[in-house]
């Protein structure tokens, strides 16, 4: 073996090392975000309650919050978190944007509409009826996005995906806003959903969205090696062997049926799915096969001390976790881009 080979052989290998050292420290930042969910709140209880309320069950007060109120509230918080952030992670792959997200795109938005018209016109006022209106208008929004992108010349370029989503998403926010000021009954129901929180979820949302979480997983895990061919240009791409169509549609409905899941469950989080790809990108690297784990990391990991942040920082009170995430993306946004920003 060359001295150039052996080199590049050591560098794999220490890069490797290096992604697994990173993974494993992200597992125990999400345990212990686990953790801090189902100790903190209202009512601390101590750690060792926890874990005595999990494993043996009992009947005091403690363990019925932990059961009852934080566990669902918890596995909401995991499963939103994965799935925004795998979401916009996919979303940034296949469009080449790096401030590409479901909200940006107007699939968020789409589902909001689904929200609204569940209120005001169905007559749904639970979580768990909302779940399947979110998920057709965020599905809605998502073909209508392709479909305005891939018209006319070119296909669906990365900016006519973004114009196109900027063209759906502000027409979804007019049609939002007209049904509500038509049905102002509905405007209060509304807006406690549109902030986004994870509080006083019930544990049959969870039953309800985990076979979408699971199958969205797989659509976007499937496209991993064709985003990192398509990061090289779509030219490379179809060099390489990828379908790039193929990819995009198959990463596309991915991102659709994950923000579906998100957005159903705990209203439209906002920079989940913006946030979470850049920091696991620059925690280990562009490629995807590593990138989309740590994402699904990373983003419960965001969410959950997002909404431990929002029991605690006015107590009695509880600050949503969707203005808490805001709250902490805004900086990470104006760092993002006074980095990508090119001199004059």
């Amino acid at each position: 073996m060359s001295a150039a080979a052996s080199t590049a052989a050591r560098t794999r290998r220490d890069q490797v090392t290096s992604r697994i050292g990173w993974t494993v420290a992200a597992v125990v930042a999400l345990l212990l975000a686990v953790l801090l969910s189902l100790a903190v709140g209202a009512r601390p209880i101590a750690p060792s309650a926890v874990f005595d309320a999990l494993l043996h069950g009992g009947r005091s007060d403690a363990a019925e919050v932990v059961r009852n109120l934080r566990v669902p509230r918890t596995l909401i918080g995991l499963i939103v978190g994965v799935a925004l952030a795998l979401a916009g992670t996919v979303l940034q792959g296949i469009t080449r944007n790096p401030i590409a997200d479901p909200g940006i795109l107007g699939i968020s938005q789409g589902a909001s509409v689904g929200v609204v018209l569940a209120i005001a016109y169905a007559g749904i006022h639970t979580l768990t009826g909302y779940v399947w209106f979110a998920f057709a208008g965020a599905a809605l929004a998502s073909v209508a996005v392709y479909a305005i992108a891939s018209s006319g010349r070119g296909g669906a370029t990365p900016v006519k995906l973004a114009l196109g989503g900027a063209a759906i998403n502000a027409l979804l926010v007019s049609v939002t806003m007209a049904v509500l000021t038509t049905r102002a009954a509905a405007l209060d129901e509304f807006r406690f959903w549109q902030v986004g929180s994870v509080a006083g979820r019930e544990a049959e949302v969870v039953g309800q969205i985990w076979p979408f979480l699971l199958v969205g997983v797989v659509l976007v895990v499937s496209v991993a090696r064709g985003l990192d061919a398509l990061a090289l240009g779509e030219d490379v791409a179809k060099g390489l062997g990828q379908n790039v169509a193929t990819v995009r549609i198959v990463g596309g409905v991915g991102a659709t049926v994950l923000t579906g899941v998100g957005v159903a469950a705990a209203g439209p989080i906002a920079f989940i799915g913006l946030a979470v790809p850049h920091i696991a990108r620059a925690i280990v690297g562009s490629d995807h096969r590593w990138v989309l784990p740590m994402a699904a990391i990373v983003g419960p990991v965001m969410l959950l001390v997002s909404d431990v942040i929002g029991r605690v920082v006015f107590p009695p009170s509880e600050v949503p976790a969707g203005v808490m995430t805001a709250l902490i993306g805004v900086p990470f946004l104006v760092t993002l881009v006074r980095r990508k920003a090119v001199p004059a």
